[in-house]
């Protein structure tokens, strides 16, 4: 099966506070294919939310590849990059990152209209996306007026509302309670199921981790696949 999501000899160097190299990944490969979910596991500052931001072009690795059906992130100037995280790319992050000043609805519209999506269609489908969370009764409703779980439902309509080939989720359940957070991973696995869409998630949740189809440990700058929640360290 061809890999909708792959990274090859990923690395990742920053400069230390002393000056030195710290390598925080040392060379992950990873292959992810349509309708599948991911849970990469690990301690804190292992690197995973590194590793998800290098998959969702929204940094560079120092060494290696990633591609997204077939399009090398390397290859891809500036332009190329805007676009295939527009088009082909959802996140949904621990913190929502809605515009406060705008409704529900507005805030899954936005990232239509950026595309160039004429506004009637764009309310059409963000109106679709929010139904399918469960927020068809409170589309009108700014963030504030929203609960911490109905915000994060929002962002991961706004994540889905333009069809992306994956959703890229950092701890999507880490601000909220335990009912809203299984609430929030059962739509998560509903809507890969559905939409046939990729889903990795970056998590410390053992509960979260033990639905998905596959559980990657990152340790020490390396990759593995573990059998289970109970083989992680």
């Amino acid at each position: 099966m061809t890999a909708l999501l792959e990274g090859r000899g990923i690395r990742k160097v920053y400069a230390g506070g002393d000056g030195r190299p710290l390598e925080v990944l040392r060379g992950v490969d990873l292959e992810v294919h349509r309708g599948e979910v991911i849970a990469i596991v690990g301690s804190s500052g292992v690197g995973k939310s590194t590793l998800l931001h290098l998959l969702g072009a929204l940094d560079r690795p120092t060494a290696g590849d990633v591609w997204l059906e077939g399009s090398r992130y390397a290859d891809l100037g500036p332009e190329g990059t805007a676009e295939l995280r527009n088009r082909k790319l959802g996140f949904v992050f621990q913190f929502h990152h809605l515009l406060r000043e705008f409704s529900a609805l507005e805030n899954v519209m936005m990232p239509l209209l950026i595309a160039g999506v004429g506004e009637r269609e764009a309310r059409s489908r963000a109106e679709e996306r929010l139904s399918g969370v469960g927020l068809a009764g409170r589309m009108t409703h700014r963030p504030g007026e929203l609960s911490g779980g109905e915000q994060q439902r929002c962002a991961v309509a706004r994540a889905l509302v333009h069809d992306p080939s994956v959703v890229l989720a950092d701890e999507p359940s880490g601000n909220l309670d335990h009912a809203s957070s299984e609430r929030l991973h059962e739509l998560l696995f509903r809507l890969a199921r559905d939409l046939e869409t990729a889903v990795v998630i970056v998590t410390h949740n053992r509960q979260l981790a033990a639905q998905a189809d596959r559980i990657l440990w990152l340790d020490d700058g390396r990759l593995v696949t573990v059998r289970s929640v109970d083989a992680i360290p």
